[in-house]
């Protein structure tokens, strides 16, 4: 029988992101304050999972740059390799996540390849439960 730190650690693993901020709370503030903040779009950017790992872009270190001016988003990222087949379907929906954001003007999706994406980029609590 465990016991319930052994528990607690056994649930964290199970789910990597269980203690991600909430990204409708990111949404609620843009709405609330009128400004977005490049952390307010990472944070829903966690919505968008690889298909095929089924983690989100962020957790996986695909998102390289989120920048803000003034109503207009433009995020610099990658993908896990060059010949990825859901890059299209990532890249959509990263663009429409930050869409749903309240007074969000232009989305720019920048695919970028350098540097190259490699494991060390995906967040360490996630490469753990992943076993890099």
């Amino acid at each position: 029988m465990q016991d319930e730190s052994n528990l607690a650690a056994d649930q964290a693993a199970a789910d990597p992101v269980a203690d991600a901020p909430d990204s409708d709370a990111a949404v609620a503030d843009a709405a609330a304050t009128g400004a977005i903040t490049a952390d307010q779009a990472k944070l829903v950017l966690r919505r968008v999972k690889d298909p095929e790992l089924n983690l989100n872009i962020v957790d996986l270190g695909l998102i390289y740059d989120v920048v803000v001016d003034g109503s207009d988003v433009r995020i610099d990222m990658s993908l896990t390799s060059p010949g990825c087949p859901s890059g299209p379907e990532i890249m959509g929906e990263a663009e429409q996540q930050l869409k749903t954001m309240p007074g969000v003007g232009d989305v720019t999706v920048n695919l970028i390849w350098s540097p190259p994406w490699t494991p060390d980029r995906i967040e360490p609590r996630v490469r753990a439960y992943m076993g890099f």
